[in-house]
């Protein structure tokens, strides 16, 4: 009886153990898989609050970032607010959503924005909204300009015997198409797009900036800038780390003491990391984009 009992309680107890091994791996693995938006890094009564909002990857969706851009300016406990930039840019709309919020935001509380490795095309868009903008020397820059990129397998398909039949109300309609020529008139028209789409860059980069529209075009002819040669160029107000850009925040918010330094941790899941928008960010040079239309510096 007394063995019957110890076996019971071994094999209790090893549930037990097992039961809250299982409980703790659920619950890491749905934080990674689906992370709740409401977490908050720091967590204080202060009102003395700065709070970081991280822009990273190849921008294909606006809505998480906004979402916490409105959320801390609603914060009054929040005084200032700071864009961490690291994104080689992405698609056109979302990076005027943010724009966007950022200028509604700057006008209840400052927003600063400071760069990291990279805030190229779509990610200088952003930066351009904001107060101030705190590079790196090193950090890579600007790439003012609209890509758009196709891929064609004609040829290949003529090798191999295949041939696409396409049925279509205009002549436009399969614009872009992998399955037949491009032709001259396609050119055209797409040029057409790229030229408003870049007009819209360079207007609200210079409206941004505090730039003449001439002089924003002259530097906007894709190429990127290192830190330096941005702050030579006027694209940035200064050399900085992170911890500066948090000092010159707090300045401009005029606090008096200490900032307590508050970040929504909601970041995106592990499967979102493994198969989504941050994978451009994770192998350089595959941003496994499909075609389209982007304020994207495509070579990172």
């Amino acid at each position: 009886m007394t063995r019957t009992k110890s076996r019971f309680r071994s094999a209790f107890f090893i549930l037990l153990f097992l039961m809250i091994v299982g409980g703790l791996f659920i619950a890491a693995l749905s934080y990674l898989l689906f992370p709740s938006d409401d977490g908050i890094l720091a967590t204080t009564l202060s009102s003395n609050k700065i709070a970081i909002v991280r822009i990273k990857g190849v921008i294909l969706d606006s809505e998480h970032t906004i979402n916490q851009i409105r959320r801390w300016t609603k914060d009054e406990d929040v005084k200032a607010i700071i864009l961490r930039i690291n994104s080689p840019g992405g698609a056109v709309a979302p990076s005027q959503e943010i724009y966007s919020e950022v200028i509604k935001a700057s006008k209840t509380k400052p927003v600063i924005t400071s760069m990291g490795t990279v805030a190229a095309s779509g990610g200088y868009y952003i930066a351009a909204a904001s107060a101030r903008i705190i590079a790196d020397p090193g950090t890579l820059t600007g790439s003012i300009g609209v890509i758009m990129m196709f891929s064609n397998f004609q040829k290949l398909m003529d090798k191999i015997g295949l041939k696409s039949v396409v049925l279509k109300s205009g002549k436009f309609k399969d614009t872009g198409s992998p399955y037949r020529p491009f032709t001259e008139d396609d050119r055209e028209l797409l040029q057409g797009v790229i030229s408003s789409i870049y007009t819209q860059f360079i207007t609200d980069v210079a409206s941004g900036r505090s730039m003449d529209i001439d002089e924003v075009r002259k530097l906007a002819d894709g190429r990127v800038y290192t830190g330096e040669q941005a702050l030579e160029n006027g694209l940035v107000d200064q050399l900085g780390t992170m911890r500066d850009a948090i000092d010159i925040a707090a300045k401009m918010a005029d606090m008096k003491a200490e900032p307590v330094i508050v970040e929504d941790k909601g970041e995106p899941g592990f499967l979102k990391w493994l198969l989504g928008d941050e994978l451009g960010m994770k192998i350089p040079g595959t941003a496994g984009l499909s075609s389209g239309v982007y304020y994207m510096w495509p070579s990172w």
